[in-house]
C-alpha cells in the first residue's frame, strides 16, 4: 500500500471514527431527550390542573357571588341598640312568599313577602358555643318606624303580630330590615346580620346534603299539612325516624295541624330539632369544601342578605366559623311566652333574663362564654349606651368600683361610693332629675339622667355591668319592688317605672329590699329555667316534637 493509500484510508477511518461518535452522541441525545419528556408532559399537564382547578374555583365564586341578592342598609333603623359584650347575633328569616320558584312550593297567597320563622341565633365570643332564640310569630310585640320602598318611614305600630313586620311596606322580596328594627326594639341586642331564606332555597339545601334525619309523633296526612283540605287525603309522613329532603322537607317543618294543640308553638319545636339534625349532617360530612360548596350554592341562589355578607367569601368565612361549635352546645330555646287570646304575649322578665344574658354573653347555663378582649373575659364592657336608653344618651359612668360606704354589697345602706345613671322610664316628665336629687341626698354619685328608649316601664329596674351586683343592690333597695337585671354595659343604670313615678320617694333601705332577679335561679347564674328547656343539636330527633 502506497503511502497516499494509507492516508487514504486512515483519512476515511477518521471520517468514519467521527461520523461514528457523532451519530452516537446524537443518538445519546435523542435518548436522554426522550426520557425527558414524559417529565415535562407531567409537569404540563400539573400546571394545566393547577389552571383548571384555580379557574374552576374562580368560576364557582363568581357564580356564588352571582347568586347572592342583598337588602340595602338604608331600611336599618339608626336608633340601635349598643354592641354586646362579644359574640355575632344573626337574625335568620324564613319567608314563605309565593314569588318566582316559591309559587310550586305552596308559599303563601299573593305576591307579597310574609314570614313565618324567625330566630335569632347567638355565636358566643369563644367560638364554641351557640344558641337560637326562636320568636313566634303570632308574639303581640311593638314594629318601630321601618322603611318603605318608596323611602318613606311609616309610624310605629303597637300590640301587633311580630311576622306583620316583615310585610311592611308589601314587596314581594319582604322587609327584612324592618324585622331586624322589630327585633332589636323587643330584645335590646343589636343584630350584626340578617339573612332571609325562601322556600326554594332551604328546599334545594336540604337536597345538597343528601336529606335531613327527622321524626314524626304520629302519622301525617295531607289534611294535616292544608286543614282547606276537609279530607284526610293520603299519608305524606309515617310515624317514627325518617330521612327527608326537598318539597318533603318543606312540608315538615310547615306542618303545624294533626299535632299536639295544632299551634305555631309545636311547629317552632319541631323546626328546632329540624335545623339542629341538619347541623349535625352536615358537621358529619365535613366542614370543607366538598361539602360547604354545593350546600352554599343551592343557599345562595334563593337568600337574600345584609350587605356585610354580600360575599362568597364572607358567608364561607362565617360558615368555617362555626365549625368547632360542639353539637351539645348548639342550644335552641323560645322566647318565653304565653297565650293572650289567640295571640302570643312575652313573659317577663323571664324574656328580659335571656336577652340580658346574650348581651354579657353568656350561656343559658350562666357560663362566661366570651372571647378575648369581651367583657366576661377579661376585657373592658361595651363602651356604648346601656340598651334601655335613648339612642342619643351619653354613655353610663362606670363607677369607682366596689363602694365603701356602709352597707355597700349587702342590699342596704348609703349610697357612698357608688356612682349610678338614671333613666326616666315612663311618660311622667321630670321624673330622672327628681329621683337624682334625692339618690344624691342618700349619698350616691349621679352621672347623669336621661329619657329611656321606652317609656312604659311599669316596674324600676336596676341593671348592673361585669362586677357591680354589690352595688346594684343597695341601689334597688331604694326603689319599691325593683328588679335587678344585669347587663354587658359597664356601670349601674337605674330606669324608672310608674311604681316610682306613682309615689316618687326613695325607701328606707331597712324597710324594703330589691325584687327577684329576672328568673328562677338568677340571670347571674344562668337563665336555669329557660335552660332546662333548651334543647340541643345532639338530642333525639324523636324528643319533644309538639305542644299541647
Amino acid at each position: 500500500m502506497t503511502a497516499s493509500s494509507h492516508k487514504a484510508v486512515a483519512a476515511s477511518s477518521g471520517r468514519s471514527g467521527r461520523t461514528g461518535r457523532s451519530g452516537a452522541g446524537r443518538a445519546q441525545g435523542r435518548t436522554v431527550r426522550g426520557r425527558r419528556r414524559p417529565l415535562r408532559t407531567a409537569g404540563i399537564v400539573a400546571v394545566s390542573l393547577l389552571v383548571l382547578i384555580t379557574a374552576g374555583a374562580g368560576w364557582f365564586y363568581f357564580k356564588l357571588n352571582g347568586n347572592i341578592t342583598t337588602f340595602g342598609a338604608e331600611g336599618v333603623s339608626p336608633q340601635r341598640p349598643a354592641e354586646g359584650a362579644g359574640g355575632q347575633n344573626v337574625l335568620v328569616i324564613g319567608s314563605d312568599s309565593r314569588s318566582g320558584d316559591n309559587s310550586s312550593l305552596g308559599g303563601g297567597e299573593g305576591d307579597v313577602g310574609r314570614s313565618d320563622t324567625a330566630f335569632l341565633l347567638h355565636i358566643y365570643g369563644d367560638s364554641k358555643h351557640a344558641v337560637a332564640v326562636s320568636i313566634p310569630r303570632d308574639t303581640l310585640v311593638e314594629i318601630p318606624p321601618c322603611r318603605l320602598p318608596n323611602g318613606k318611614w311609616t309610624a310605629a305600630q303597637h300590640n301587633v303580630m311580630f311576622n306583620a313586620a316583615f310585610s311592611v311596606g308589601e314587596s314581594a322580596r319582604g322587609n327584612p330590615a324592618c324585622t331586624q328594627n322589630t327585633v332589636e326594639k323587643l330584645s335590646g341586642v343589636r343584630v350584626d346580620h340578617t339573612v332571609v331564606v325562601d322556600f326554594e332555597g332551604f328546599s334545594k339545601m336540604t337536597s345538597a346534603v343528601g336529606g335531613v334525619p327527622v321524626c314524626l309523633p304520629k302519622d301525617i296526612y295531607q289534611g294535616d299539612l292544608n286543614p282547606n283540605r276537609h279530607s284526610r287525603g293520603e299519608r305524606i309522613f309515617a310515624k317514627g325516624p325518617q330521612n327527608v329532603s326537598g318539597r318533603q322537607a318543606l312540608d315538615y317543618v310547615r306542618i303545624r295541624h294533626g299535632l299536639g294543640d295544632n299551634s305555631d308553638i309545636g311547629r317552632i319545636q319541631r323546626q328546632q330539632a329540624f335545623v339542629g339534625s341538619l347541623i349535625k349532617k352536615v358537621k358529619e360530612q365535613g366542614f370543607n369544601p366538598t361539602t360547604l360548596l354545593p350546600l352554599a350554592n343551592a343557599a345562595t341562589q334563593s337568600m337574600t342578605v345584609d350587605p356585610g355578607l354580600d360575599s362568597a367569601d364572607k358567608l364561607l368565612s362565617f360558615a368555617m366559623s362555626l365549625k368547632d361549635i360542639d353539637l351539645h352546645n348548639t342550644k335552641f330555646v323560645t322566647l318565653p311566652w304565653r297565650y293572650q287570646g289567640a295571640r302570643v304575649a312575652i313573659v317577663h322578665p323571664a324574656a328580659d333574663a335571656l336577652w340580658a344574658d346574650i348581651k354579657a354573653d353568656r350561656t343559658l347555663d350562666g357560663k362566661d362564654a366570651g372571647g378575648p378582649g369581651s367583657a366576661g373575659g377579661g376585657g373592658a364592657a361595651s363602651p356604648g349606651p346601656s340598651p334601655s336608653s335613648s339612642a342619643d344618651a351619653k354613655a353610663p359612668g362606670t363607677g369607682t368600683g366596689p363602694g365603701t360606704g356602709p352597707g355597700t354589697g349587702t342590699g342596704a345602706g348609703t349610697g357612698t361610693g357608688i356612682s349610678v345613671t338614671v333613666y326616666n322610664g315612663t311618660t311622667a316628665t321630670g321624673l330622672a332629675a327628681r329621683a337624682a336629687d334625692q339618690l344624691k341626698s342618700a349619698g350616691f354619685t349621679v352621672t347623669g339622667t336621661s329619657t329611656a328608649r321606652t317609656q312604659d316601664h311599669a316596674t324600676t329596674v336596676v341593671e348592673y355591668g361585669a362586677g357591680k351586683e354589690a352595688e346594684a343592690k343597695t341601689v334597688a333597695a331604694h326603689f319599691r319592688g325593683a328588679r335587678l337585671v344585669p347587663t354587658a354595659t359597664a356601670g349601674v343604670n337605674v330606669v324608672l317605672g310608674t311604681a316610682y313615678a306613682s309615689d316618687p320617694a326613695l325607701e328606707s333601705p331597712a324597710a324594703t329590699a330589691p325584687g327577684p332577679a329576672p328568673s328562677p335561679g338568677s340571670s347571674a347564674s344562668g337563665s336555669s329555667e329557660i335552660a332546662g328547656k333548651a334543647r340541643s343539636a345532639d338530642d333525639n330527633i324523636c324528643s319533644d316534637l309538639s305542644y299541647g
